[in-house]
């Protein structure tokens, strides 16, 4: 999981931070910087090829490695080939291609995300998960690290495209794990056969078809309807609640995040200081808060410490409009990366631990990606406007902008609470794996 997690968190700057700090030296408007951030909207409708991940085998591949192992691999494979685009590209000279390009990489690592959460939470027995999740986390930010200061120091040093090139070049760590684990298992309850047997009905209904429709049509309920009613039939009334709580629980950091290395650059930071600052120091302080949100959540449940790191987001948001004020200064800038980071880590440990126990493992890669998907949808959509937020009205303006989207997740975070009095887990998360 930790090089995994390396794989996967490695792409996601380079398409969006360290992107738009390479857009912005090439004297791109921020206007268009903020519409660069809609390439992560793959992200947020991926669900909409999971099933396809989920149920439909590669040929060749799927037969050597397995469901899993086959889609990370493809997908690695195509983060790769769209990185050394980017890298052959001159942003100010060709800027649909780059924007083609990002567009790629998001798409692949979109498809990667979904089959290595698939593969995390059928790795191991739903007592691990808080492990696997840990693990995950660490290496996705260690690859978010690399891609960040990493590639930005390659760019002060060397040149731009040297940097996406040998971001390219490491995605060979993902390959070489694919490589080297094996294939999960993937078991099913009783009750989730129950519920596939509108398969066997629509079957039985439909002889009159042609055969190559009916085996369509049965696939289609399998992978596409089955996994969606499985989740409400669970659920119940709070499934729709559950849904708009993930797709803005986010909200906040995501609008503020696309802006973050212009509004440093504006303010007179170089390159290797927001390294520094952001990449590095700022790392160390998102590890802490992942590592105590694990902790909270084993002491306090995951609602409770969902509801922290929700105000937390909030309140290191405003401290940025702070910043914005105060203007350059080193100090400041690691004091409020310090709290963003800190608070980010917090709440992605909880937010992680919360959409894997909603997840069934018979639809695992399909639920996922819906939760993750919604959780990515509305904050990517209004992210794409902030660069027009800051070119009309200025950073401290913006930066309480986006605290306030934030604080509706709070609010729900409260009735999830009330509606379901727990302060852990979710009313069904039984349906997992047979005990």
């Amino acid at each position: 999981m930790l090089f995994l997690g390396f794989s996967a968190g490695l792409p996601y700057l380079l398409m969006f931070g360290t992107l738009s700090a390479w857009l912005a030296e090439a004297g791109i408007s921020r206007t268009v910087i903020g519409f660069f951030s809609w390439v992560g909207i793959t992200y947020s409708i991926k669900v909409l090829w999971a099933p396809v991940v989920d149920r439909v085998p590669l040929p060749v591949l799927t037969r050597v490695l397995g469901r899993r192992r086959s889609w990370m691999l493809v997908a690695q494979i195509g983060i790769a080939a769209g990185l050394v685009g980017m890298a052959g590209t001159d942003p100010g000279r060709h800027t649909v291609a780059m924007a083609l390009f990002a567009l790629l990489v998001a798409f692949a690592s979109a498809t990667q995300d979904v089959s290595i959460d698939a593969y995390r939470i059928e790795a191991l027995d739903k007592e691990y998960q808080g492990a696997m999740a840990a693990t995950y986390i660490l290496g996705w930010r260690l690859g978010w690290l690399v891609s960040g200061a990493g590639a930005l120091y390659l760019a002060d040093f060397i040149n731009w495209t040297v940097s996406y090139m040998a971001m390219a070049v490491l995605m060979g760590v993902g390959i070489a794990t694919v490589l080297m684990i094996r294939e999960p298992e993937r078991p099913v309850t009783e009750a989730t056969l129950l519920r596939e047997e509108r398969v066997v009905r629509f079957l039985e209904n439909s002889a009159h078809l042609p055969e190559r429709m009916r085996n369509a049509g049965a696939w289609f309920i399998g992978a596409v309807i089955c996994p969606f009613t499985d989740f409400f039939a669970r659920q119940g009334a709070l499934a729709v609640v559950i849904l708009l709580f993930i797709s803005l629980f986010r909200i906040s950091d995501i609008t503020m995040g696309v802006m973050a290395n212009p509004f440093y650059i504006d303010l007179g930071f170089t390159k290797t200081e927001i390294a520094n600052v952001t990449k590095v120091f700022g790392f160390f302080m998102l590890i802490a808060g992942a590592m105590s949100g694990g902790v909270l959540v084993m002491r306090f449940g995951i609602m409770r410490t969902l509801m922290l790191g929700a105000v937390l987001v909030v309140a290191t948001n405003l401290l940025f409009a702070w910043l914005a004020m105060v203007g350059y200064d080193i100090a400041w800038l690691a004091a409020v990366i310090s709290a963003d980071n800190f608070a980010g880590g917090l709440a992605s440990a909880a937010f992680i631990a919360y959409l894997s126990s909603l997840t069934n493992t018979a639809y695992t890669a399909t639920q996922y990606a819906l939760f993750s998907s919604l959780m990515t949808l509305i904050p990517k959509i209004v992210a794409g406007f902030s660069g027009i937020v800051v070119d009309a009205q200025g950073y401290v303006f913006f930066f309480i902008y986006a605290a306030a989207v934030g604080v509706p997740a709070i609010f729900l975070v409260l009735y999830l609470m009330r509606a379901a009095n727990v302060d852990g887990a979710p009313a069904d998360s039984s349906a997992q794996r047979p005990d």
